[in-house]
């Protein structure tokens, strides 16, 4: 008698091929534009993000790390603990970074040879003009580092057109996939710089170049190691999903995600205001708003998602829990419904708070920036 349990549909698969997995990175690599090699990690992309830090810089590596968020700050850290000589651009939060800002660093400390930065920061609601970034950074000579993970889906991520030699994209937000896998593209330059670093990790699971000698230079015959079976396929789904909707229609979802929820906030009143200022500074992949003075956002969100925990608002990390708030419109949540159904909430907690609002205006606000 067959125990039921053999037979769960997650469980009895036939082993994930080479092929497959080949076949994978090649639709990876369509929704990035990229004549790159792409390789595709076993882990979330904090894998791909330090491996390919840890794979290009040295001891002789003097990088520019542009820090818009938390995960600047990350960056930091590995390039310093991998002993680099690391120069930090901090901008506030609430903006972006501008191209001239990165010409200026350039002026500066003309040794830079590595630049690291962030696409779209989901935790403080900002993104980066890549584009005029990478003319200068291309112009410089440099090695540019893009983590794509929030923007991949929501925005355009073009690595070939912008001049990045290495691109880190994640599937859970924006693409809607799963979390558990990651990729990342590697220019020539960039595989160049590893071959000759003493410290790239080697046999390592942090190791991007064992993927190139022993899955790229092969010609994707044999896998390293057993692969992620079911996020690969989960991959695979969600890729597919993209193609079937077109990207550009995937990326106008979120970009009217973005300009209503910004809309609902701005109309609703008690005090909330766009933590952004800017709006064309801020990231379709979500929307982060300031809470008035007296108030608590971690507070205003424990009450707003009360009546529907499935609403995709969030507090700001760390010190931010105080005065930030998070409306994660992207993937499933990039819909006219889901934002609706935030600034509502919203407003109610707000109102509990005994602050004057005006949902109804807000929710005409909302239906009036979906476009």
């Amino acid at each position: 008698m067959t125990h039921p349990a053999s037979t769960h549909p997650f469980l009895d698969l036939a082993p994930l091929s080479a092929a497959r997995f080949a076949a994978i990175e090649d639709r990876v690599a369509r929704l990035l534009g990229t004549e790159q090699d792409v390789v595709i990690m076993q882990g979330e992309a904090l894998l791909p993000l330090e491996g390919a830090i840890r794979g290009t810089a040295g001891p002789g590596t003097v990088a520019l790390n542009v820090i818009t968020g938390p995960y600047g700050q990350t960056f930091g850290d590995w390039l310093r603990d991998c002993g680099a000589t690391v120069i930090d651009l901090a901008v506030p939060f609430h903006t972006a970074v501008t191209a001239d800002q990165i010409r200026e660093s350039f002026a500066e400390h003309p040794e830079i040879d590595f630049v690291s930065l962030v696409h779209a920061e989901a935790a403080t609601g900002n993104t980066n003009p890549v584009a005029e970034i990478g003319e200068v950074v291309r112009a410089h000579g440099a090695l540019f580092y893009l983590d794509a993970v929030a923007s991949i889906g929501a925005e355009p991520v073009l690595p070939d057109a912008w001049g990045v030699d290495l691109c880190v994209i994640g599937a859970q937000k924006a693409m809607g996939g799963p979390a558990g896998v990651s990729a990342v593209s590697v220019s020539e330059r960039a595989w160049a710089r590893m071959a000759a670093n003493p410290g790239a990790p080697r046999r390592s699971y942090l190791s991007l170049l064992d993927w190139k000698e022993r899955w790229v230079d092969g010609g994707r015959k044999a896998l390293l190691h057993a692969p992620a079976q079911l996020e690969m396929l989960a991959l695979e789904a969600c890729v597919e999903r993209i193609e079937a909707d077109g990207l550009e229609a995937v990326m106008a979802r979120h970009r009217a995600a973005a300009v209503s929820a910004r809309a609902g906030a701005v109309a609703l009143g008690g005090g909330l205001e766009p933590y952004v200022y800017d709006a064309r500074e801020a990231a379709p992949v979500a929307t982060t708003l300031r809470v008035p003075a007296g108030v608590v956002a971690s507070e205003v969100v424990a009450r707003a998602v009360a009546g529907d925990a499935g609403l995709p608002l969030a507090a700001g990390g760390g010190a931010l829990a105080k005065e930030m708030i998070r409306i994660n419109h992207y993937g499933g949540d990039a819909a006219v419904d889901v934002v609706r159904g935030c600034v509502a909430a919203l407003g109610a907690a707000l109102a509990a708070e005994g602050l004057g609002v005006d949902v109804e205006g807000a929710l005409r606000a909302v239906d009036a920036g979906w476009r």
